[in-house]
């Protein structure tokens, strides 16, 4: 599976405690996402931000690292531009309001974190791309 990280993930000393098998595909941008900080990074609407697709089978312990089942980040698919066959990429993205970002973050919509942050990216377009993409 490949994973979009933007985080501690993209370091290959941090992935290698996490990960007995992985490999990273690339360097890439998501668009129409930018990088907040607060006690982890995550996302917010809007810009741009660099990362790594990091392929991987543990998609287990990437859950547990990331907090699913505690409610800390979501994880949505988003497809990969370039790619020979259509595939998509799991992007991580942190609930703000656990996180203690730095700057404030909106996510439109009603309902749960994860259930706005999924409508809006499926509806936003957003896409994985290689960084030397115009």
């Amino acid at each position: 599976m490949l994973v979009f990280v933007y985080g501690t993930l993209t370091d290959r000393e941090c992935a290698d405690e996490l990960l007995d098998d992985f490999s990273y595909a690339g360097t890439e941008t998501l668009s129409g996402f930018h990088r907040v900080d607060g006690e982890y990074p995550t996302l917010a609407p809007g810009g741009s931000v660099g990362g790594r697709l990091l392929e991987t089978d543990e998609i287990g312990r990437l859950d547990a690292y990331e907090g699913i089942d505690r409610g800390l980040y979501t994880r949505v698919p988003v497809p990969v531009e370039g790619a020979e066959t259509p595939t998509r990429a799991a992007v991580y993205v942190g609930d703000p309001d656990r996180l203690d970002v730095e700057a404030p973050v909106e996510w439109p919509g009603d309902g749960p974190f994860a259930d706005r942050v999924r409508r809006y990216f499926d509806r936003d377009g957003t896409v994985v791309r290689p960084e030397h993409s115009c």
